[in-house]
């Protein structure tokens, strides 16, 4: 006997169809059929004439039939159940429709069970159940097939449903080939039609339709629509095994091909590109980053196992996984939240600056109390030399934190703070990230040197860049280009440092919490140049072991007489120079005296560089001497007046800006409004040109804080009263006569006082900035504070 079946495997199913050898139903018509047929329920299938089934038969009921039934006549009714799930199906639970089978082979099993070999013979319908114990018997009535002579259209279904057979036959892999050839050779037509539909795999409920349709066209037309969705079925599973198949091979052959590779590599005695990733995923192990981060990492690894190292990509990829190992992801150093060792360490570094001292350790009292805190964007705006930059190192180790410095001084190229992309030759990480993975930590002090000198041009705008990386509210997932992660930045304590306010863009101003720095006076440089200056080009200059000292007076006359800054860069300068001339004096084998006197300071500073006198000897009417402000610190400067024969035409001169011309004709306005008042005759400003000119024509001056000096140069200029001698004066002026305050003031006084101007008019409301000056600073200054102008002139002016 040959075997075969449509569709599913033979696991999935509990009969095998067989064909019969007597397909043409020889000795059917001898069957002799009892009045009275046993019954035997098939739980998953339908039984067609002529097709031959095994069955393996479990319940106690129907192994009795089968029993008995095969004592008798061997025929035996067999009908599907409507519900296979029901174990024990009653009368209403059996179909009425039915095929009337012989038992062709009885055996029974090793196990106790009973196997039967059954053939269909004719289709019946139940009339009714006469019995049901010990078994279902029932009165039935036997159904013929219809067919219709000379029906055309029947043997065109008929060779459908052998080619549709055919093509799901070859479609499907676990069935014999040989099947095939067995359908070809069956000639019996309804054979055909009940055989195929015996092995469609089609539920219970389409096969039974199919038997229960007396008519064999009607019935081939159903059978040839569940053979085309069958055919559409094993197509679509045969595509998806072909497709699963072609991955699988592939995935087979790389992986042949990489030991294959791995072989030849082991053969030549390794390969470095293994040791170099093996240790990478070492690394990777101990490492405490985000998902997004290792997610990365993996990816990256993997294409970097699949790379050869001589390939372009393979150091672009390497290098980027070497950065990410190599920042510390999440790794902080603790900070030291000792307060009065703090303030021993920054006391020791610095002299003075008592408000930073302050605020650092404010915020070192709130990281105390809160355990973690966004650190504050701090600036440092200030003139050069008092130590801006060296004082955030000296934060640093108060707080017990790494240190990281980073100048922005002409930065034009965006990419330097956000990195390159890595698709560009030479792509690098920006310096924000090259600056922590340096250091090795995600809470350094950051000094962010110089960032009033950033620039921008066609490459981008660095300060715009800086925005975010300012930001404590967005620094925390600061995005760098080349890393292509986000990276928390909101724990580093960034300190900017900034000589002039106004360079800064305003939005990047607006995140920093500006802190100004003053100069310092001339106390607090001797202070300094004994505590820091001198012992360290002492030690610079190999005289630690020699035993001189510098006397205040000495050190004193360095600073007025060499210097003119409001830092200490200069003196420190001056110093190394003294330190040099000593350091030859000892090696030529000269002895030192205890004390370096002034001639001897002098001898190697040359000639006093600085003198007071220009300040101290009376000046002509019309010159008045004023206070300015520049970004390196305070300084004097003499506004001169003269009248000559003319129209009344006003002539500037001395390269000022815009506010300072803008504050010289609002004061000759307010003087020709109000000539009589300081009683000049009104026709002089017709007949008269005014030159207001300002000394140092090479340095640009600006600013409205020389209007209340330009207005006195003039009234002394038209009235000959000359100027108080040792008198300065800064405050803006409106045309109504009032002053107004100003900035940089502590810069203008210290500048005055190393000047030797002894009295200095402001504004009422600059007083509260002299109380920020420590008094021992301004001995001997004699402030005078207006609120008019009139004051101005009648404290300025001498009588005639």
């Amino acid at each position: 006997m040959n075997t075969f079946f449509l569709g599913n495997s033979e696991d999935e199913m509990e009969f095998m169809p067989i064909i019969p050898l007597n397909e043409d139903g020889e000795g059917m018509e001898d069957d002799k059929i009892p009045e009275e047929l046993s019954l035997l329920p098939l739980r998953n299938t339908v039984l067609f004439p002529g097709v031959v089934l095994p069955i393996t038969v479990g319940r106690d009921k129907s192994i009795k039939a089968v029993n008995d039934a095969y004592k008798t006549d061997k025929m035996i009714g067999v009908v599907a159940q409507k519900d296979s799930n029901i174990e024990e199906p009653g009368v209403t639970d059996l179909s009425d429709v039915g095929t009337v089978a012989k038992i062709v082979k009885l055996i029974k099993m090793p196990d106790g069970g009973t196997t039967i070999i059954i053939q269909g013979r004719k289709r019946f319908k139940i009339k009714d159940i006469v019995t049901e114990d010990p078994y279902f018997k029932a009165r039935y009535e036997l159904l013929s097939d219809e067919v219709d002579e000379n029906d055309s259209e029947f043997d065109a279904y008929v060779s459908s449903i052998k080619d549709l057979a055919a093509q799901i036959i070859q479609l499907s892999p676990n069935i014999p080939s040989e099947a095939s050839m067995i359908l070809k050779n069956i000639e019996n037509a309804p054979f055909l039609i009940h055989f195929v539909s015996s092995n469609l795999n089609s539920d219970v409920k389409e096969k039974q339709q199919l038997l229960e349709i007396n008519n064999l066209r009607v019935r081939a037309e159903l059978l040839m629509k569940l053979l085309q969705v069958e055919l559409q079925l094993a197509e679509l599973k045969n595509k998806i095994n072909n497709k699963t198949k072609a991955d699988l091979d592939k995935q087979q052959r790389d992986y042949f091909l990489q030991q294959q590779l791995k072989s030849i590599k082991d053969e030549l005695g390794g390969d470095t590109n293994d040791r170099e990733v093996k240790e990478m995923q070492r690394r990777a192990e101990l490492k405490k980053w985000p998902e997004a981060a290792k997610e990365l990492f993996t990816k990256g690894i993997e294409k970097l196992e699949r790379m050869h190292p001589s390939t372009p990509d393979y150091s672009v990829v390497y290098n980027h996984l070497d950065l990410m190992l190599d920042l510390p992801w999440a790794e902080y150093t603790k900070d030291s939240y000792d307060l009065k060792k703090a303030k021993k360490v920054l006391d020791a570094d610095h002299y003075g600056m008592d408000r930073i001292k302050e605020r650092i350790l404010e915020y070192l009292a709130v990281l105390k109390l809160k355990g973690d805190m966004k650190s504050p964007i701090l600036c440092f705006i200030g003139p050069p030399g008092i130590g801006k930059t060296s004082l955030g190192r000296s934060i640093a180790n108060a707080i017990g934190r790494k240190y990281a410095r980073l100048s922005l001084g002409g930065l034009h190229d965006e990419s330097e703070i956000r990195g390159h992309r890595k698709t560009y030759i030479g792509a690098m990480a920006g310096r924000i990230l090259q600056t922590i993975r340096k250091v090795k930590s995600s809470n350094p002090v950051m000094i962010l040197d110089e960032i009033d000198k950033v620039g921008n041009d066609f490459r981008g705008d660095p300060a715009s860049a800086l925005l975010e990386v300012l930001d404590p509210e967005q620094n925390g997932t600061f995005y760098d280009n080349y890393l292509e992660l986000e990276y928390d930045l909101s724990k580093v304590l960034f300190i900017a440092t900034a000589n002039n306010i106004n360079a800064i863009p305003h939005a990047l101003r607006d995140r920093l919490e500006i802190i100004d720095l003053s100069g310092y006076s001339i106390e607090e440089k001797i202070e300094i140049a004994k505590r820091h200056l001198i012992p360290k080009q002492r030690e610079a200059h190999g005289l630690k072991d020699y035993k001189f000292t510098f006397s205040n007076k000495v050190i004193e006359k360095i600073i007025a007489d060499y210097t003119r800054e409001s830092g200490v860069r200069e003196l420190d300068r001056q110093f190394a120079a003294i330190m040099r001339s000593l350091a030859k004096d000892v090696a030529m084998g000269t002895k030192l005296k205890d004390t370096v006197s002034e001639e001897r300071a002098d001898k190697a500073l040359g000639k006093s560089k600085y003198s007071n006198e220009i300040y101290k000897t009376g000046n002509p009417a019309g010159v008045a001497v004023g206070l300015a402000w520049t970004y390196v610190g305070g300084d004097i400067l003499f506004i001169e007046t003269s009248l000559s024969d003319g129209k009344g035409e006003l002539k500037l001169t001395g390269n000022l800006g815009n506010v300072m011309k803008e504050s010289a004709v609002t004061a000759l306005s307010y003087l020709h409004a109000n000539a009589a008042a300081f009683k000049i005759d009104p026709k002089l400003f017709q007949h008269k040109n005014v030159h207001v000119h300002v000394p140092e024509g090479a340095v640009p001056k600006d600013g409205p804080s020389a209007g209340i000096t330009m207005l006195t140069a003039l009234v002394s200029g038209f009235t000959g009263r000359r100027v108080k001698p040792y008198l300065a004066m800064t405050g803006e002026i409106t045309l109504r006569g009032q002053v107004l305050p100003v900035g940089g003031i502590k810069e203008k006084i210290l500048a005055a006082k190393r000047a030797g101007i002894k009295e200095i008019i402001l504004c009422w409301q600059n007083e509260k900035d002299i109380t920020d000056i420590n008094p021992e600073y301004i001995k001997g200054l004699k402030f005078h504070y207006v609120r008019e102008m009139n004051q101005v002139l009648e404290t300025a002016l001498l009588k005639r």
